[in-house]
């Protein structure tokens, strides 16, 4: 299938019921029909379900349709973004190893990382993850690098093929949040990622109407290198699925950070007009950003498809058609930004993104708000700076509840 066809077909299974969509399992528990074949589920040794904190019908269908819109082997859900970071980091790492990552991360994925030294894990960031940079903190204690394909809100674009061909020479997993570009705009796994996060919260539901997380396994082979001790008995039982196989049998079964039935249920129905969807998004922000640079009240305007962003040759590479729907702006001083937001009628101050609704945030009072004043210079989040996230109304009504903004300034 293509991808806008996988969108609404991909990996489904009609059963003997011919509903055109997956059914909501609103069930915690499973009845089997003798203790042997409950005994078996248990084991692996026989599909099935026992209890919806492992595995539900409904979210089942979410993760075989993510796995097949990213080209994975197979996925893993979770109760949010958030959660899904947290076991897939941790599934990989162990006290005494060390995680390379970008400053350009999301606030709370930065805070988290910075927080596995409490479990004696290492962290080092870097301002600029590149084969230079990687070659120079690789070392024999390194079991991960962890980026995003489009900083939140930094707005960085990974040259993801440079670093996955270090990450494949040097045998290190490379994780990737693909949250921002989505699989409409890239597909990780063909760069070279092993691990491809979610928060399906944002553009994969598209109506901000349910929370959610996904770790889509790529199927490597790393985890049979000597780096990856913790591995080896999944790896030779389960080969390129080892890194499911332990994650479903350690903290993705113990944490408990399961997706409803029903959260699953409204991401499958608005994953099937991702396509749409971000067509409208990356044309609209494009002329946003566009137009924004013209304004005498506007200051560094960050979108990488405009010609000015020093992410352009890299946009241009992997994101020709646009790099998703989010661009940030300054307005000189955190009085003139709040000033503005104050001003919007259509647009919603509201803390996310990938919403069919244009929304905006001042981040460093919120999303950022635990970070330092250093951390969020390496983020780029000032104090005048506001991320916007463009959604698919008339570009006409979005510009001018713009502009009456910025006559409050």
């Amino acid at each position: 299938m293509k991808f806008s066809t996988k969108l609404i077909h991909g990996n489904y299974n009609l059963e003997n019921t011919g509903a055109t969509n997956v059914p909501i399992y609103m069930s915690n528990a499973y009845a089997h029909s003798s203790p042997q074949e409950l005994e078996n589920v248990f084991k692996g040794k026989f599909p099935g379900y026992v209890y919806s904190r492992f595995s539900n019908p409904t979210v089942l269908e979410f993760e075989r349709r993510m796995a097949s819109i990213e080209g994975g082997l197979t996925a893993t859900s979770a109760a949010s973004g958030m959660s899904a970071i947290y076991m897939a980091i941790t599934n990989i790492v162990h006290p005494g190893d060390e995680i390379i990552a970008s400053t350009g991360l999301y606030g709370g994925t930065y805070t988290l990382i910075s927080n596995l030294q409490n479990i004696g894990v290492k962290v080092i960031f870097l301002e600029d993850i590149s084969k230079k940079t990687l070659l120079n903190n690789i070392n024999e204690n390194t079991k991960l690098v962890y980026t995003e394909t489009i900083g939140n809100p930094k707005l960085d674009i990974l040259d993801i093929e440079s670093v996955g061909r270090v990450c494949k020479e040097k045998g290190i997993i490379f994780m990737v949040d693909s949250t921002i570009s989505t699989p409409y705009l890239i597909n990780p796994s063909k760069y070279g990622a092993d691990v491809i996060i979610h928060s399906t919260s944002k553009y994969i539901n598209g109506t901000s109407n349910a929370i959610g997380g996904m770790i889509v396994d790529c199927g490597s082979e790393k985890y049979k290198n000597h780096r990856y001790e913790n591995f080896q008995k999944y790896a030779e039982k389960y080969d390129k699925l080892a890194f499911t196989a332990k994650l479903k049998s350690t903290s993705g079964l113990d944490i408990g950070a399961s997706m409803s039935p029903f959260n699953a249920f409204l991401s499958l129905t608005g994953i099937e007009t991702l396509s749409l969807r971000m067509k409208k998004h990356c044309e609209n922000a494009m002329k946003i950003a566009s137009y924004l640079e013209k304004s005498d009240k506007v200051t560094n305007v960050n979108y990488p498809n405009l010609k000015s962003s020093k992410y352009y040759d890299l946009a241009t590479k992997y994101y020709a058609d646009g790099a998703s729907g989010i661009l940030t702006f300054r307005l000189g001083t955190k009085e003139n930004a709040y000033k503005f937001l104050a001003k919007l009628k259509l647009i919603l101050d509201t803390t996310n993104i990938g919403d069919c609704k244009t929304i905006i945030i001042h981040p460093a009072s919120t999303i950022c708000i635990n970070n330092t004043e250093e951390e969020r210079e390496k983020m780029a989040v000032y104090d005048d700076l506001l991320r916007l996230s463009v959604g698919i109304e008339d570009i006409e009504d979005i510009l001018e509840d713009i502009d009456r903004a910025l006559e409050a300034i």
